[in-house]
């Protein structure tokens, strides 16, 4: 029996982003910018609370979205809860997107974007960023004349690190009055930098947040999606009624109530961060500046060959060759004894080229 399913066109034409390989746990994770700590006591204690009955119902939101909302400051009417911060992401294609219309992406950026605009069919306006990984605000403020669906800025960038200004989002804001303006804030808790605050002045901005990174809870994937209520009410549209499952929910209250963890955590990474970049500097390896829980790092062109001497190792790194260009990874910021470890292996295996 000969049979021929209905597939999509862009599905089949589909070729950004693979989830990350299995068997990641025994190693020095350095790859997706997970929060090596772990998450807080408290969640996994919350956790064990569950009981048998809890889990057999399906999951209210109202009072978990009231508190959570309460931790970023706005309504609950201007909260969505999503399945991780992916799903933030998907749920503006569901929303504005439609097959041959465009959307704005300013690469090299988190590849998500460009994944949902494959799957939906949609067409991929870029602009990049410099060779200093500088914002290009000109080529996008000129691209939004063309009125793009969505565009699409992570703030801070991965993998770049770049933050935008209060002054710089003003202008695509303004600029932005026929398109949806999704601000990525992944990294948002590491900047101290948030447009959260805007959402009442600019109805065409929507904040993406999630509590993978800075709450250490990427494998319960809890996200969400801020807005003013009447342009999140035409999101929610878009909504499934159980998007987020219980357990996520509670390790999310759990967590933002303890607030002195995820402080640590901040504080580790800032701190970190800058020292990791000025040990690297001592290799004569460039860095750029980040306000995320990374560093993009450039190697030069031996650097490939030392990437994969650290995989051997078990130190997993993010290497962005295809993207930006060879000798170019992203460095998750761990903890103080796997830095070291990464920079005595480093020590170790390469030389910088002559």
């Amino acid at each position: 029996m000969k049979v021929h399913l209905p597939v999509r066109k862009a599905i089949l034409n589909r070729r950004t982003y693979e989830a990350p390989a299995e068997g990641r746990s025994d190693k020095l994770r350095l790859d997706f910018n997970e929060n090596t700590s772990g998450c807080s006591p408290a969640v996994r204690r919350a956790l064990a609370k569950l009981t048998a009955k809890q889990l057999a119902m399906y999951p209210e939101y109202q009072e978990p979205t009231r508190r959570i909302a309460r931790h970023f400051g706005v309504a609950p009417e201007e909260l969505l809860l999503t399945n991780g911060g992916d799903d933030a992401l998907r749920v503006f294609f569901d929303t504005f997107v439609q097959p041959s219309s465009h959307i704005l992406i300013c690469e090299p950026t988190f590849p998500m974007y460009r994944y949902y605009a494959e799957i939906y069919g949609a067409r991929i306006s870029v602009v990049r960023y410099g060779s200093d990984m500088d914002f290009p605000l000109a080529d996008v403020i000129a691209a939004l004349h063309k009125r793009p669906r969505v565009l699409f800025i992570a703030n801070p960038n991965n993998p770049t690190g770049t933050l935008l200004q209060k002054d710089e989002l003003r202008r695509i804001l303004k600029a932005a009055t026929y398109t949806a303006v999704v601000i990525d804030e992944a990294y948002a808790e590491f900047s101290g930098f948030s447009v959260v605050k805007w959402i009442d002045s600019y109805p065409q901005l929507f904040v993406a947040r999630t509590l993978s990174k800075v709450a250490g809870l990427a494998a319960l994937r809890l996200g969400a999606v801020i807005a003013c209520k009447k342009s999140l009410a035409l999101v929610r549209r878009a909504m499934p009624p159980f998007p987020v499952n219980l357990a996520a929910l509670v390790a999310a209250e759990a967590a933002l109530k303890d607030t002195a963890a995820m402080n640590r955590y901040v504080f580790e990474v800032q701190r970190l961060r800058q020292w990791l970049a000025m040990e690297l500097e001592k290799f004569d390896v460039k860095t750029y500046p980040s306000a995320g829980n990374f560093l993009l790092a450039y190697f030069g062109p031996t650097g490939p060959h030392l990437f994969h001497k650290l995989d051997k190792q078990g130190i997993l790194l993010r290497e962005r060759s295809k993207d930006i260009g060879p000798g170019f990874v992203r460095i998750t910021i761990g903890t103080q004894s796997e830095m070291r470890r990464l920079l005595n292996t480093i020590r170790k295996e390469w030389r910088a080229p002559a």
